[in-house]
């Protein structure tokens, strides 16, 4: 392939690969967001263990996302309804 052809494929597979960072990085916030709105529904203050729990569900955790939440005084079903928002 020529070199001139090469640098704008390359351009653009950059420029897809960055788009799709950006496009992602939002996403993950607001699976948090979700995690956290169902703790305040319950009535529970969200504190940092509570963050920390919905960000073990985002990444997948969710055996100790739940546990979190229930040491947080959050019921188990509760917890678990919280940690199944976080990956969505």
């Amino acid at each position: 392939m020529r070199s001139s052809a090469r640098i704008p494929s390359l351009l653009a597979g950059l420029a897809l690969a960055a788009g799709g960072v950006v496009i992602a990085a939002p996403a993950a916030h607001a699976d948090i967001q979700a995690c956290e709105q169902h703790v305040m529904q319950k009535n529970k203050q969200v504190t940092d263990v509570v963050r920390q729990a919905c960000y073990q569900g985002q990444i997948g955790n969710q055996t100790s996302c739940t546990a979190s939440l229930d040491q947080a005084g959050i019921s188990k079903n509760d917890a678990t309804e919280a940690c199944r928002a976080a990956p969505k």
